[in-house]
């Protein structure tokens, strides 16, 4: 459903909201091995989701990584998503199909069109404080 820089994006912000505080910074190294993402390529999303410090904190240097404020720990999934210009993907046909309707369904529309409402408000209502606390409650993993 999901680009796989959108797929890494949202398993990165889940590991640094778990992981990170003010005074606790993690490297582009920890964050792409605990989410099993190529390093240059998880670089490159958290340059994105870090850009105006609209998700995710960076500091250069020996002391230095990336974090999450409070304030970011409570944004919801579709404001990764709308970061990464995906959140059509949200309204879009399953198939991606351009025109995919009522009245000229692709082959998932009538059972996907049930479940579609949900997932939209899943990503609009979950916080990333929210799935990060469910990581440790219910033994959840971010790699394969």
């Amino acid at each position: 459903m999901f680009s796989k820089s959108t797929e890494y994006a949202l398993r990165a912000v889940i590991f640094i909201a778990k992981n990170s505080t003010k005074d606790i910074k993690l490297s582009i190294d920890a964050i792409s091995e605990a989410i099993d993402s190529p390093k240059p390529f998880t670089a490159k999303i958290l340059q994105k989701l870090s850009n105006n410090h609209a998700i995710v904190n960076s500091i250069s240097g020996p002391k230095g990584g990336f974090y999450m404020t409070d304030e970011a720990k409570k944004k919801s999934l579709v404001e990764v998503l709308n970061i990464l210009n995906d959140e059509i993907i949200l309204e879009k046909c399953v198939l991606g199909l351009n025109k995919c309707s009522e009245i000229n369904p692709c082959p998932l529309h009538e059972q996907y069109k049930h479940i579609k409402p949900k997932i939209i408000e899943m990503f609009h209502n979950k916080t990333l404080q929210e799935l990060a606390n469910e990581m440790d409650l219910n033994n959840l993993v971010l790699r394969n």
